[in-house]
């Protein structure tokens, strides 16, 4: 058996840094066929730092988990959005309006998101990746002005 996880959904998506956890056997096994430079060293040293400070990550995560209800309450009563229940570090929301143009307001405005607009299922969704209460508050201002005016 193999375990993977990924340290991006606890503030650290930049770092792009996983973690595998197998036998010693499957991991010698896998090492064979390993790029010698998967991962950049300093992206390595980052990554064990944060894994010692367990408590820092343990509020970090708390802290994400809170946000993420408030944004999804918030979006849940905004008129013309459909929210997505969420368990990641980001929630997909659905808009009435054309997603390209208020992400394009959004981003005018300073404020970065992911426009996921496609024909089919993402039709008119974004992507809202949680961030610190300040900067949700922000986000959600923002926003609430640019539905109020589509």
């Amino acid at each position: 058996m193999i375990i993977l996880r990924t340290l991006s959904k606890i503030g650290f998506a930049g770092l792009r840094v996983g973690v595998l956890t197998a036998s010693e056997s499957l991991v010698n096994e896998l090492n064979k066929i390993r790029l010698p430079y998967n991962m950049n060293s300093l992206s390595q040293a980052v990554a064990v730092s944060a894994l010692k400070h367990r408590d820092v990550l343990n509020r970090q995560i708390s802290l994400l988990i809170s946000e993420r209800k408030k944004l999804y309450n918030v979006f849940s009563k905004l008129r013309g959005v459909t929210v997505y229940p969420s368990e990641t570090n980001f929630i997909l929301i659905r808009t009435e309006a054309d997603a390209s143009i208020i992400h394009r307001k959004l981003k005018q405005a300073g404020i970065l998101i992911k426009n996921v607009n496609k024909p089919g299922p993402l039709k008119n969704c974004l992507r809202v990746t949680i961030g610190a209460p300040e900067e949700n508050k922000e986000f959600l201002m923002t926003l609430s002005r640019i539905l109020a005016t589509q």
